[in-house]
């Protein structure tokens, strides 16, 4: 009886439930049928006005006489709570319906507190930490008055001249997915109503990453199949995951630019991948498809509109054509109306149509934003995004205690530690190398010298300081730069130098095709090298670089990305052995910039080289470097060593609904308690379409304390292998596959299993 009673209370919860949602979906159609035309159109509009870090040369002006004419659905570059409040007042009180603003912003790598770049995020391999990351911006945002964010950018980057290949999560399908999903699940959670829940926005929608030339804002061309095998799956894991809007990219798709491509929003987007959310445009990209050559503001208007798009970023085409649009029959109101819908559920989803002040609560920015507890999460965020690349002797971890020379343009620079895409961020607040070194390690004797600007080239930095100054040039001469440098190192039992690229000279409009770290500081760190002491090399950057020259140099080197409000902190924590670097390499790193794009899914040719190193004519190889990478995805040392076992399976065979367990044993053998992300690698050895030399299917970040070992398994189903066919039907085929678990995807193949008929 007791059990009967719970049945029934619960079924009447859930009656409520669904009575209640019944009840928000008609107060939208309520909204929406005392809607006019034009306040319609209003609702599709989305403005800033210039408050925030625009993407474009464009600013909105007259917002306020707009939204109080209700002419506009949202704005961004607005937060406070007292600012917010402001704006939907105008809204509220002064507009004919009363209907409140969406706020959004770029909220990329955390809000205030800022934590490492998205590159640098992924590369901890930590899922539950990326999630806990967006919570937290997720909490200091909404505390600011933001309900809407930028963000997750999910674009797979296979090519590191692309400034914007910071922003994401890399070149892997399966751990983009993973990240994206983890993301989305931090920014919404699973209460849109809570005041510390965001909308999220996956972008870009889609194949941005794959810019030719990795030129910014160029064109895409690539097959269906490789879209759906290694492009989409990421956009789709934020579809699944419940993501409630989309942002389009600024280039073409099978020749029709993305804001206007109706097979890209509609047929997949929401007809086959099921997306219930709204789509807004890029900075202006609704205008920019007339540069693109699809026609005047109207032509563009009418072709995004019908192809699904429902909210216009910055550019106003909907709000100034679409009326005529509708008149001259090119548009029906039934499109603009089913767009006016979506924006108006996401603010009834966030509950702003219920209370268009529930984020502007002035008591939160005190307590939740840049707490000790937030900063505590950036700083562990930070070391364990970095990645070891290489260890010399036993130079690391350093000595607390040690006389140690700190070098380098990036070593007390507070200016270029937030990363690229960091607008709300306040650099002045971060923490530099020199400051952290002294925190962490108080008895260590430190001298410290610039030795090099981050560039000597005047036009270069002009380019580069857009947002202000990133890299400053000194008026003291390269040369005697690098004297101060040397004379203050004589006593130093270790040298550690601090370069790479300034934040800005990664990110969006900082494509690059020189991916070498600046002639300036090679040139220091060639003579610090001379000087026979040991060296360590941090490197700071926001893409994988070409440091051949550096790999061959008797020196550690240890990327840290652009680390974050904490970087100094962090930084030290790992240089002196507080915390063992496990970061692992989400991104190739190429020997040379005529080997991009190399990536490690790629597959084999018809002839392919027998030796991957050694030169075979009639082969696919190249005449002056080996086929191979300077560092492969999945790549990153520790202080510690770490061997695998032999793997095993539960079984030889797979049936349709069955599964196998592979399992391997990793001992840490070195001196040192470690992390190891343990990934597991597939490859299908017959397909009806050209497969992959390897593929991600999973992987663990596991903690093995010094002498001892753990057991690593990984269940693999069908579902697991399963691949778009020639008809992008989503199958999986029977016959063999290989694997092997290791540290990094260099590897060969050790084991096989089948999979059934």
């Amino acid at each position: 009886m007791k059990n009967f009673n719970l049945s029934v209370a619960l079924l009447f919860f859930i009656g409520l439930s669904s009575l209640y949602a019944q009840e928000k979906i008609q107060q939208v159609e309520d909204i929406l049928e005392k809607m006019t035309l034009e306040e319609k159109i209003g609702q599709l509009n989305l403005l800033t006005p210039g408050g925030g870090v625009a993407t474009g040369s464009v600013v909105s002006e007259d917002v306020e006489a707009k939204i109080k004419a209700g002419n506009v659905g949202g704005v961004f570059g607005v937060s406070s709570p007292e600012k917010v409040r402001q704006a939907q007042k105008l809204a509220v009180e002064n507009s004919r319906l009363g209907i409140p603003l969406l706020i959004g912003s770029d909220v990329i790598h955390g809000y205030k507190t800022t934590f490492p770049i998205p590159l640098g995020l992924s590369s901890s391999w930590d899922m539950e930490l990326i999630k806990e990351t967006a919570q937290i911006a997720a909490k200091e945002a909404t505390a600011d008055g933001i309900n809407w964010n930028f963000s997750p950018m999910v674009d797979i980057a296979r090519d590191p001249r692309w400034g914007r290949i910071a922003e994401g999560a890399g070149e892997d399908p399966y751990l983009g997915s993973q990240v994206a999903k983890a993301m989305v699940e931090g920014y919404q959670g699973d209460d849109f109503t809570a005041p510390h829940t965001m909308i999220a926005t996956v972008k870009h929608l889609a194949l941005y990453g794959a810019s030719e030339a990795g030129r910014d804002y160029n064109s895409v061309d690539m097959s269906k199949i490789k879209m759906f095998n290694e492009y989409l799956p990421p956009y789709k894991a934020a579809v699944d995951a419940g993501v409630a809007s989309a942002m389009t990219s600024f280039n073409d798709i099978h020749g029709v630019p993305a804001s206007g491509n109706k097979w890209l929003i509609t047929d997949l987007f929401r007809e086959r991948w099921g997306f219930e959310g709204f789509v807004v445009s890029d900075y202006t990209s609704v205008n920019e498809m007339i540069a693109h050559g699809m026609g005047d503001l109207q032509d563009v208007s009418a072709l995004a509109i019908n192809a699904g798009l429902d909210m216009d970023m910055v550019g106003e085409g909907f709000l100034t054509t679409l009326k005529k649009s509708v008149e001259e029959g090119r548009v029906s109101e039934e499109q603009i109306t089913k767009a006016a819908r979506r924006i108006l559920e996401a603010k009834h989803k966030l509950g702003l149509l219920d209370d268009p002040y529930l984020y502007s609560d002035e008591s939160r920015p005190e307590k939740d934003i840049l707490s000790e507890e937030n900063r505590a999460v950036a700083r562990k965020a930070a070391r364990r995004s970095f990645v070891l690349l290489k260890k010399h002797e036993n130079t690391l971890p350093l000595a607390k205690d040690a006389k140690i020379t700190l070098v380098g343009p990036l070593a007390d620079n507070k200016n270029n530690m937030l990363g690229t895409w960091a607008p709300t961020g306040d650099p002045q607040l971060s923490i530099p190398v020199l400051e952290g070194i002294k925190n962490v390690a108080p008895d260590a004797q430190i001298t410290y010298a610039k030795g090099a600007n981050i560039s000597n080239d005047t036009t270069f930095a002009k380019n580069v300081n857009v947002f202000g100054p990133r890299i400053e040039i000194s008026e003291e001469t390269p040369e005697t730069m690098i004297e101060e440098a040397l004379e203050v190192s004589k006593d130093a039992d270790v040298i550690v130098a601090v370069v790479g690229e300034a934040t800005e000279m990664s990110g969006e409009a900082a494509s690059r095709t020189d991916l070498n770290i600046p002639d300036s500081q090679k040139k220091l760190v060639r003579e610090l090298v001379k000087t026979g002491k040991p060296v360590v090399l941090v490197l700071m950057s926001g893409r994988p670089l070409v440091i051949s020259e550096e790999m061959e140099m008797p020196v550690s080197i240890l990327q840290v990305w652009h680390p974050g409000i904490e970087a100094g902190n962090a930084i030290a924590d790992v240089l002196f052995g507080d915390y063992n670097p496990s970061g692992k390499l989400t991104a190739t790193w190429p020997r040379n910039v005529g080997q991009i794009p190399i990536y490690y899914r790629m597959k084999t040719t018809g002839r392919p080289a027998a030796s991957p190193s050694e030169f075979e004519k009639f082969k696919s190889n190249y005449l002056d470097v080996e086929n191979t990478p300077q560092l492969p995805f999945g790549y990153g040392l520790s202080y510690t060593d770490f061997e695998y076992g032999e793997a095993e399976t539960s079984a030889d065979k797979l049936s349709e609904n069955g599964s196998i367990t592979i399992t391997t044993t990793v001992a840490n053998t070195g001196d040192f308690d470690g992390e190891e992300v343990v990934q597991l690698y597939i490859h299908d050895k017959v397909r009806s379409i050209t497969p992959p030399m390897k593929e991600l299917k999973a992987f663990k970040k596991v903690e093995i304390k010094k002498g001892e070992s753990k057991e690593v398994s990984f269940e693999i189903t069908t579902e697991d292998l399963k691949f778009y066919n020639a008809d992008l039907d989503f199958v999986v085929e029977p016959g063999e596959f290989e694997f092997f678990v290791a540290g990094s995807s260099d590897h060969e193949f050790t084991n096989e299993f089948t999979v059934e008929e």
